[in-house]
């Protein structure tokens, strides 16, 4: 069964659920996952006028023979400056569809990624009484893991969470909040107690304790 040490004190550690940490990786799963909540935070509404949309064009710029100019029907033709656009971007929605089931799947596989290289420790967030970013940024010094760093606490534990946002290479997310593309960007993990619940429960499609409660 996989641990994870401390960071912020003392101890053997803590046991990880071999079920949401021990599964072997799924690439295909993770790769199809992470590429549907990337695209779900595209906001998708680049836009822009063809012709038919610019303004003006309305008459035909000079007659047809006799000129020595090109041939033209209007000013907003795509040729012309001012013209409409070509094939330009329109607004859409770029989501895809991931069941629920597959979602956990993947969320296990990337769990058990950092449990199987050792790259996950948890943090004792009842040491930042308030904010210090020094105390942060021993904590990681002491625990000597490549960046970048994804800090995962809980709902109320907003000291820890300022403690570490200003440090550099050093992302901070709640627990409900994180997703399988963060775990996988993520060369190290933090979790607090707490958050290291609610990921578990997460994974297992299980209800956080404090929910159930």
């Amino acid at each position: 069964m996989a641990k994870a040490p401390w960071v912020n004190k003392s101890g053997a550690g803590v046991d990880l659920d071999a079920e949401a940490f021990g599964v072997r990786f799924n690439e295909a799963l993770v790769h199809e996952t992470v590429r549907a909540e990337l695209n779900a935070r595209r906001q998708g509404t680049a836009s822009t006028r063809n012709r038919a949309q610019a303004r003006g064009g309305g008459a035909k710029p000079w007659r047809q023979k006799g000129t020595g100019r090109a041939r033209a029907g209007s000013v907003r033709s795509p040729l012309w400056t001012g013209g409409g656009t070509v094939f330009g971007p329109r607004p859409r929605r770029y989501t895809l569809k991931v069941n629920r089931k597959a979602r956990r799947a993947a969320l296990r596989s990337a769990l058990s990624v950092h449990a199987e290289r050792g790259s996950i420790a948890l943090l004792d967030s009842g040491a930042f009484d308030e904010p210090s970013t020094r105390s942060a940024a021993e904590a990681l010094a002491k625990w000597d893991r490549p960046g970048p760093t994804l800090v995962v606490l809980g709902e109320d534990e907003a000291a820890a969470a300022k403690s570490f946002r200003n440090l550099p290479r050093v992302a901070v997310l709640p627990a409900d909040a994180t997703g399988v593309a963060d775990l996988i960007g993520a060369a190290s993990l933090v979790v607090s107690q707490v958050a290291l619940a609610e990921l578990t429960a997460l994974a297992k499609g299980e209800k956080p304790a404090q929910e159930a409660a």
